[in-house]
């Protein structure tokens, strides 16, 4: 429900010093723990009895004491501060203390082939840190969603966020020992002519692949793949099933290469990938979930052995 703002004009500084009056019994003691001069206290009373339209505090030469309507406007007052209080604890501590729930999203091939280990070893380090994962490739809007983080590989720069780099991806070619089995695995870059590439995304077209042995030569291969497909996920699984050499990045392969699934061909050849970008609103300092969850998801990917696939970096961009 939307507070309604229209039926309270009084200042919340004017509500705390009435309600320390009644809890101290004078305007003196009151001052004395707000630090404040004893007129200070008895304007803001009289501040807060015009906003209200009603007298709080009986006032005689010796004494103030609260009326039936201030005493009241204090029960209720003092339990709304005491809330305000514990809010105001709880967002204090929101910075320092990686606890409560976090929403973050990435796209769809990334969130099905990298991070539910990711995920699931983040829960396992903070387990009083609840997650929600929305794997999609639309760019959401970080504030409108209420999405703490977002995991983008490339893309535009958009302004009114910050983006942290954390990968830069290559992407090499795989195969299936069982498709190995049928085709004899290529030795040079020529021999792909003879195979069926699966290639996701923009990776096909004029301009051809453009695959770097990492020691500074680059060939703009000329290629037509066998199977296209929209994302690096369905290529993967087409990869495994033995449809072709697969053109994946070398984290979504990983796994698969450690099991003995796929199997890298032509390597160190391979595509300079997207940027993985960890991008959260601009402006404001980050909840510590939201710190914590960046740096584990950096480190989770640098514990990979894919150290020869990606360089990390520790720039903004």
């Amino acid at each position: 429900m939307v507070a309604r703002t229209e039926t309270f004009r009084g200042g919340l500084d004017d509500v705390r010093a009435f309600c320390t009056v009644v809890d101290l019994g004078t305007v003196t003691a009151a001052a004395a723990s707000l630090r404040e001069t004893k007129g200070s206290v008895s304007r803001r009373i009289s501040r807060l009895e015009r906003a209200l339209g009603a007298r709080l505090m009986a006032r005689t030469s010796r004494a103030v004491s609260p009326t039936a309507e201030g005493l009241a406007f204090y029960a209720k007052a003092q339990e709304s501060l005491t809330l305000l209080d514990e809010a105001a604890e709880t967002a204090r501590d929101a910075r320092t203390v990686p606890a409560g729930h976090l929403r973050f999203t990435t796209s769809i091939d990334f969130g099905i082939e990298v991070m539910p280990e990711i995920v699931a070893s983040f829960r396992d380090a903070y387990p009083q840190i609840t997650v929600e994962m929305l794997n999609t490739d639309a760019r959401l809007d970080l504030a409108a969603n209420r999405i703490d983080i977002a995991l983008r590989l490339g893309g535009a720069e958009e302004t009114g966020y910050r983006a942290l780099v954390l990968a830069t991806l290559a992407v090499g070619l795989y195969a299936a020992p069982a498709y190995l089995l049928r085709r004899p695995a290529p030795t040079q870059l020529a021999d792909l002519a003879g195979h069926d590439l699966i290639l996701a995304r923009e990776r096909f077209g004029a301009a051809g692949l453009p695959l770097s042995d990492g020691q500074g030569r680059t060939e703009p291969l000329s290629v037509s793949p066998a199977i296209r497909v929209s994302d690096f996920a369905s290529a993967h699984r087409l990869t495994l099933a033995g449809a072709g050499i697969g053109h994946l990045p070398s984290l979504v392969a990983a796994r698969a290469v450690e099991s003995g699934a796929l199997v890298r061909v032509l390597a160190p050849w391979a595509t300079r990938g997207a940027a993985l970008r960890a991008v959260t609103l601009a402006g404001r300092e980050l909840p510590a979930r939201v710190n914590v969850f960046r740096e584990h998801v950096r480190a989770a990917l640098a514990a990979r052995d894919c150290r020869e696939h990606y360089d990390p970096v520790n720039e903004y961009s």
